[in-house]
């Protein structure tokens, strides 16, 4: 899981945690992609992979739902202290779990900094929180759209081995497809990661 726009996310939540910024720290006219990549490592092949595949991204869709609503109804817990405080026990818990793997792999402890700052503002629940926080923020509308798994002509070359056989599941706070700046839902997420895979 990720988020691909606006493409400073990561920037934003580290200031926001570093008390540098307050939320909301996405403008409301901002548009906000966000990404599930399924079948990291073989694709999905068969039919039965492809329908438990549409099921957990049915899944991931309702819960979503379901924070946004929370997040709706938790007027008292949408403040900037309330979420720098969920984000930070997020950080504690990242980490513990970097010291625990420095202590069975003793990688050099300079690692650690950084590592760990790309960790938190790439942190899947984080990430997923800031979605559903901004849109019950701004009362926005979302949709989300499921691609099939993508055949080797369908995505450009350079990232066959990023998509090829995958499944991808986008969510915009947007209410429809027609409502994107964007030539199709795909194209903003297309050129991000061209972009990263550089």
């Amino acid at each position: 899981m990720g988020v691909f726009l606006p493409e400073d996310i990561s920037q934003r939540i580290t200031q926001f945690m570093n008390g540098k910024i307050d939320f909301p720290f996405i403008k409301k006219e901002e548009i906000i992609g966000v990404f599930y990549l399924f079948g990291k490592d073989y694709g999905i092949t068969g039919q039965t992979e492809f329908l438990i595949t549409t099921d957990l991204a049915k899944r991931t869709i309702a819960q979503l739902s379901r924070d946004v609503r929370i997040f709706h109804t938790m007027v008292n817990k949408m403040d900037s202290k309330s979420i720098r405080e969920n984000y930070m026990r997020r950080a504690l818990q990242i980490s513990v779990e970097l010291q625990n793997n420095n202590i069975n792999n003793s990688p050099s402890s300079s690692s650690i900094g950084p590592e760990m700052n790309k960790r938190i503002s790439g942190d899947p629940t984080i990430l997923s929180s800031c979605f559903a926080q901004h849109i019950a923020h701004y009362k926005r509308d979302y949709f989300f759209e499921l691609f099939q798994p993508f055949k080797e002509t369908q995505v450009p070359t350079s990232l066959r081995s990023k998509l090829e056989n995958r499944m991808l599941l986008l969510g915009f706070n947007v209410k429809n497809l027609k409502s994107l700046p964007f030539e199709s839902s795909l194209s903003p997420f297309i050129n991000w990661l061209k972009n990263r895979c550089q």
